[in-house]
């Protein structure tokens, strides 16, 4: 059986890649963003919401999913990746870490974003609308929280750093 992973959740734009790569370099492990996976295997997400729509999508990144918990270290997950249950049971094994950001900082955030799903008129209101629908589950999963508003964000992840040190001691 692989170690467990030390998996970052939470709302597009809080910071979850960012977080983990300096995370997994601070802890000497893996980094695997779910996200990333997708794009190298089967090209853009907006182009995958595009062409085959987010049935497709969730599909293809529960897949990521799997196989970046199965490697263990640092695992970034998608803001919706949450979403399956199958998922949500495998996060039961691992180390869960929400990052929040709070909503007055998600623009500077978003500017220029190709995410598909804040494709909107007003992409703000469309994340506070994912945000509200998903907080429950982020809540449910998670065995820690971190706000990654304000501040160096080196001084998040020394944070999240003692947390697990402090779990794994």
């Amino acid at each position: 059986m692989t170690e467990s992973a030390i998996v970052l959740i939470g709302p597009m734009g809080a910071g979850k890649t960012s977080v983990g790569k300096r995370l997994a370099k601070e802890l000497a492990v893996s980094f695997y963003d779910s996200d990333a996976a997708v794009v190298r295997e089967h090209g853009p997400i907006d182009r995958l919401f595009a062409d085959h729509g987010e049935a497709h999508f969730r599909t293809l990144e529960r897949e990521a999913v799997r196989g970046g918990l199965a490697r263990g270290g640092v695992v970034s997950l998608g803001g919706g990746a949450v979403l399956d249950p199958e998922t949500q049971r495998d996060l039961s094994a691992h180390r869960v870490v929400l990052l929040t950001v709070r909503p007055e900082t998600v623009p500077s955030r978003i500017r220029r974003t190709r995410r598909p799903l804040l494709q909107d008129e007003d992409p703000l209101a469309r994340w506070n609308a994912l945000y509200e629908q998903r907080r429950e589950i982020y809540e449910r999963l998670a065995n820690a929280t971190f706000d990654t508003s304000v501040g160096p964000l080196q001084d998040v992840v020394t944070a999240i750093a003692s947390w697990v040190r402090g779990e794994t001691a």
